[in-house]
């Protein structure tokens, strides 16, 4: 890596917000250098920080939006590097690059040689991985499925198939206003015994983490609340 370009670190912020006793002391000591920032939305950044950092400055710090349809301004990011800045990278919630921006501006730091520094932290996906009780050696991150059917059903079946075959975890995310639609989609087109497990509100104090087989969420099926949610399902 050449002496002169800047680094980008991954700073994760709490799955659901105030959570900060889930962050580690590395998190508070570097964002506390960092004055240069790519974030998914500017208003959740600055109050995080200041959560994190009461006295700051916030007007002192330099801010770039990662537009939804633009990207990031990669023109900048490259400016910013190449004159050795500490950049942090900060999605709306958990860790940046995992289902959400990021992962672009890492490819970006890799191709000029600057340093890449992930900064560990809470991720939602495998959060909800390990409290599933569902296979944690071999699993697979789908993200959104299709909202229209019938390319809805058909991805769940086909993601159900590849389960039973390999094994393997599903892991899918969804709008929270859409949670109560994908649990009653995958318990339609999942096998009876298939597993399937709802985590919704992560490291919050009515988080929700269960884990049942189809046959056993039809006895009773909950109506879930507009929030954050992963569903996972092995066959």
């Amino acid at each position: 890596m050449a002496a002169h370009k800047g680094s980008i670190y991954l700073i994760p912020l709490p799955v659901t917000e105030g959570a900060n006793h889930t962050l580690p002391a590395e998190v508070y000591t570097h964002t506390a250098a960092i004055q240069h920032y790519f974030v998914e939305n500017i208003r959740t950044a600055r109050r995080f920080l200041r959560t994190l950092h009461p006295a700051i400055v916030i007007d002192s710090l330099h801010f770039s939006e990662i537009d939804k349809h633009a990207g990031a301004d990669t023109g900048l990011l490259k400016q910013w590097l190449n004159e050795g800045k500490k950049i942090g990278v900060m999605s709306e919630a958990g860790c940046p690059g995992v289902a959400d921006p990021g992962s672009n501006l890492v490819a970006i730091a890799h191709a000029v040689g600057a340093g890449v520094v992930p900064l560990t932290g809470p991720n939602s996906i495998i959060l909800a991985l390990i409290a599933s009780g569902l296979n944690g050696q071999c699993f697979s991150f789908t993200g959104y499925l299709p909202v229209k059917e019938p390319a809805r059903s058909k991805k769940i079946r086909e993601l159900e198939a590849l389960s039973i075959a390999e094994k393997q975890t599903q892991i899918a995310i969804e709008t929270p206003y859409r949670n109560n639609q994908i649990l009653a989609d995958l318990l339609k087109n999942c096998h009876p015994r298939t597993r399937v497990c709802v985590a919704m509100n992560i490291t919050a104090p009515n988080e929700y983490i269960r884990t049942k087989t189809v046959a056993d969420w039809k006895t009773g099926i909950p109506v879930l609340e507009k929030l954050p949610a992963v569903f996972l399902f092995q066959g």
